[in-house]
């Protein structure tokens, strides 16, 4: 699906922790990406406090809205390692190498490597994990969530009998 490599950057960006940097990219993020817009707008105006904040307690105290994509299927199990190596070996595969803190399931790496590559294909696998963390962001009433909605607009529907 062409096209929606600038929309994966930014919603990569949109889900990282909502640092000074981020902040300064909000307008370039805005103009960039019409579909974050709702989410982009609702982050702009929002003490930066607050929105560290609700970003931790969306992200980072329960599991329920893991951005760690392996998460969803395999869970604290051993066959989530297998899945990471898998992760690490895509990327390798197009030149890509795993840096920094984060694993190489987490969505913002996911989202990235779509854009930097085209390659949609761990999306599509995962497509049932961005439906279960993006009806849970609704439920939770969190503007995050509209960053999901424009993500899971590009990928083609889930399978007849995935989980919602």
């Amino acid at each position: 699906m062409p096209g929606f490599e600038v929309l994966y950057q930014a919603a990569a960006l949109c889900l990282t922790y909502p640092d000074e940097e981020f902040r300064a990219r909000l307008p370039l993020l805005r103009e960039a990406a019409p579909q974050l817009r709702e989410f982009t707008d609702h982050a702009a105006v929002t003490d930066p406090v607050e929105l560290e904040a609700h970003y931790v307690r969306v992200f980072d105290l329960k599991n329920r809205h893991s951005l760690y994509l392996s998460w969803w299927r395999d869970g604290d199990t051993r066959r989530r390692g297998l899945s990471l190596v898998r992760f690490k070996e895509l990327y390798r595969a197009h030149g890509l190498e795993c840096t920094g803190e984060e694993l190489p399931d987490f969505l913002p790496a996911v989202l990235e490597f779509a854009a930097r590559t085209g390659n949609i294909d761990p999306l599509v696998e995962h497509r049932d994990a961005l439906e279960q963390l993006r009806s849970r962001l609704a439920e939770f009433g969190t503007p995050y969530a509209r960053v999901l909605d424009a993500v899971c607009a590009t990928l083609p529907p889930a399978p007849a009998g995935a989980r919602p």
